[in-house]
């Protein structure tokens, strides 16, 4: 069996310290789709998979580092319009057009690193990887 037959799905567990700001966060400003949740946890649908956001019940927490080890990218048909509705709603946005295609970075309440990339560009990116 080829292993990406095995997973019948695929997630991320983000643990976070403000979890009733970051479920608002990815529920309401980024208006993901709630698959289920409970007091301390809420659970996603992420594109083809799932954002599990859970309280991060770590004593003490651990230190987050001042780089990004991950970024959780969302691919958008207009990344444009997507900036422009997060920076309407408070939400600092870093725009940048690249040859590549274009992505919006932006930070959730507990300062994970988000971003949206052009559909277009990265399905093209896809095609052309295959020979």
């Amino acid at each position: 069996m080829a292993p990406s037959t095995m997973y019948t799905r695929v997630g991320l567990i983000l643990y976070v310290q403000r979890y009733a700001e970051c479920v608002v966060f990815y529920r309401d400003l980024l208006e993901l789709r709630v698959l289920f949740e409970t007091s301390e946890l809420t659970c996603f649908e992420f594109g083809n998979g799932y954002l599990m956001v859970e309280l991060d019940d770590q004593q003490p927490p651990l230190q987050r580092q001042e780089s990004h080890a991950a970024c959780l990218r969302l691919n958008v048909p207009n990344v444009k319009q997507f900036a422009d509705t997060l920076s309407s709603r408070g939400i600092r946005v870093d725009y940048q057009e690249h040859p590549w295609g274009t992505v919006a970075k932006f930070l959730d309440p507990d300062g994970n690193l988000c971003a949206f990339k052009d559909d277009e560009k990265f399905e093209q990116q896809v095609r052309d990887g295959q020979s």
